[in-house]
């Protein structure tokens, strides 16, 4: 399937800014059932110093500084994917049990297996604490195999949270988030990816976006969409596979991969340093449509 993704993100300042050095990851990763056939970025005022490289996980990044004065910063990302169904179908009772797994990321030096427990530790907004393992221990009875387990973790988030916009911001801990039973996809994926991770088990973040579907009879809103999270977990001699905690879905070919990293703080669609600027507002709007 073609998607056609629009993501637009505009900041608006009281005052003016004078200096400012934004790094950007906006442009869809390559990958197994994933193609990028295009991908620009806009950006008003234009910038005289743009560079582009690939950041520590392999995420494209845009690095780029603005040096007169501004009062609004536009960012526009324009992009065409096209994603397949992944082309290996997995049986999740067939895979290993999960303490098998986890004992083999913490012996094995292999290259893959060395980057897959690097996602086993604590991360900047993913701390491991008492909470997650209990809320975790459930999924994780002896000898269920590893997929099946992180099915089932992904299902009762699903069940026993709320999506509710209003109920946290990035910065809220995960205690608060287990406490509130209440959150947005990032939330979802770093209880989930806290609840793994406590139990020894790799995971990683996932941003992205996600095809939408009007119900029937109503027109599509353009522009209604936002950026969204999920996670992966690091299966042996087959790779890493995907579980979205916010739909309790395996994604197959309506999600559209950005980045990953640790959490939120490594895929950070746009952020920067700037120099004036007073208070600011922030706009975001995304878009995702099939090509037809």
């Amino acid at each position: 399937m073609k998607l056609s993704i629009v993501h637009s993100t505009t900041y608006t300042y009281g005052d003016a800014v004078t200096t400012s050095h934004h790094e950007a990851r906006l442009a869809p990763r390559d990958g197994e059932n994933q193609r990028a056939l295009s991908h620009e970025v806009m950006i008003l005022p234009d910038p005289k110093a743009r560079r582009r490289s690939f950041d520590y996980f392999g995420n494209r990044t845009l690095h780029f500084s603005l040096s007169e004065p501004h009062r609004e910063l536009q960012i526009i990302a324009r992009s065409v994917v096209d994603v397949v169904p992944p082309a290996r179908v997995l049986r999740l009772e067939a895979t290993p049990a999960w303490e098998s797994v986890r004992d083999q990321l913490r012996v094995n030096r292999r290259r893959d297996m060395l980057d897959a427990y690097e996602m086993c530790m604590e991360s900047p907004h993913v701390a491991v604490s008492p909470a997650l393992t209990q809320y975790a221990a459930p999924s994780f009875a002896p000898g269920v195999p590893l997929l099946v387990a992180v099915q089932d973790l992904v299902s009762r988030i699903h069940a026993e949270f709320t999506y509710d916009p209003r109920a946290t911001e990035i910065s809220t801990p995960l205690s608060e988030v287990l406490e509130l039973r209440r959150g947005v996809c990032q939330d979802f994926a770093h209880l989930a990816i806290g609840c793994l991770r406590s139990q020894g088990v790799a995971a990683r973040y996932v941003s992205g976006y996600l095809l939408t579907r009007p119900p029937v009879g109503k027109p599509r809103l353009v522009g209604a969409d936002a950026s969204h999270a999920w996670i992966s977990t690091f299966l042996p001699d087959y790779g890493w596979v995907d579980f979205d905690p916010t739909n309790n879905v395996m994604p197959r070919d309506e999600h559209i991969t950005v980045a990953y990293g640790r959490d939120f703080a490594d895929v950070t669609p746009v952020q920067g340093v700037i120099r004036g600027g007073g208070q600011h507002q922030l706009q975001v709007s995304v878009d995702v449509a099939p090509i037809e």
